[in-house]
């Protein structure tokens, strides 16, 4: 009897064992897979900008040379010097991040004030307004961009310019058309970051309001020193929405503010400046390629940099804001 239960007991461990060795293997093997897997799917996804990082460190003779993958012969630097040259990189850095910080600011603050009104407070056809900021990212703004171009070219409210200057006035080629845009919470993407900000504030418990109205704070008190300091993640991630969507935007700056020198749009010239400079002698167009692969990554430079600071708050606020699921 007592040989029965001890080769039972040691049968027993032993199905025991295996049956822990087989899902361990298992386990490692699901991991590995997928290892593989995400490791792929980045080597898709960064691959073409591995490429252009090794391409624009390249000369010419290494673009030719067959036997030249990802790691140059030798590391030249005249890509990254045409592409400082043509993109007048510090004017253009400067001008650009001042202006996009300006319009970033008063996006985020514009639209977390209306954001906060949608969700905290009902007033007459509050869900027909909500649907028009809906409409806002649903339809492009190619599709009424002639109106604000002709009502900025013609700026004149009630034809109060015309009684005072005779004519309206002329708002193009001025900050003031994406200053007015952003002010009125229909900058670029501001349905957007409303619907954020609706989302977050709706998320928060009604209770804290109800603490600081029984202190005797006010609405607006409420709002500046208990909503928004919650709302921190969620401003930082907006605001690097708009950073970066404004840095790279090539529409709003072209159509309204033709004379001002983005970085956007500066980026757009740069094969052609780069061509033109050359004069009478035959470009390469692959050199003019090599150039402008460094300048893309010169303009994004700027952005990968934020990202990396800020990539906390970032995915705290897309967790926190209502985008994912």
């Amino acid at each position: 009897m007592r040989k029965d239960l001890q080769s039972w007991w040691s049968s027993t461990n032993v199905s025991n064992a295996k049956a822990k060795v087989q899902k361990s293997a298992k386990k490692t093997a699901i991991s590995i897979f997928i290892g593989l897997l995400l490791t792929g799917i980045s080597f898709i996804i960064l691959s073409p900008l591995i490429d252009m990082i090794s391409k624009s460190f390249m000369d010419i003779q290494d673009f030719y040379n067959p036997l030249v993958y990802l790691i140059p012969k030798t590391l030249s630097l005249y890509n990254y010097k045409s592409a400082i040259q043509f993109l007048d990189y510090k004017n253009s850095l400067i001008f650009t991040s001042l202006f996009v910080s300006v319009i970033t600011i008063l996006q985020a603050f514009i639209c977390s004030l209306v954001g906060y009104g949608f969700a905290r407070f009902r007033f007459p056809y509050s869900n027909v307004l909500f649907g028009l900021v809906i409409l806002t990212i649903v339809i492009p703004p190619q599709t009424f961009m002639v109106k604000m171009y002709m009502q900025f070219r013609f700026f004149d409210i009630f034809n109060i310019a015309t009684l005072i200057r005779g004519e309206p006035l002329n708002l193009l080629n001025t900050p003031f058309p994406l200053l007015l845009l952003t002010l009125f919470g229909m900058g670029l993407r501001s349905g957007l970051y409303i619907y954020m900000f609706r989302q977050f504030f709706r998320g928060l418990p009604k209770e804290i309001e109800e603490a600081a109205f029984i202190d005797g704070a006010g609405r607006f008190y409420t709002y500046f020193k208990v909503m928004l300091p919650n709302a921190v993640p969620n401003i930082i991630t907006v605001m690097l929405f708009s950073f970066v969507w404004q840095f790279n935007d090539t529409f709003y700056s072209s159509t309204f503010m033709t004379k001002y020198n983005f970085m956007s749009t500066m980026l757009s010239t740069v094969t052609t400046n780069f061509s033109a400079s050359i004069g009478t002698i035959k470009v390469d167009p692959n050199l003019a390629t090599l150039v402008t692969y460094a300048a893309v990554l010169l303009a994004i430079a700027p952005i990968i940099i934020i990202y990396l600071l800020l990539q906390k708050y970032f995915i705290e606020g897309i967790e926190r804001s209502g985008i994912v699921g």
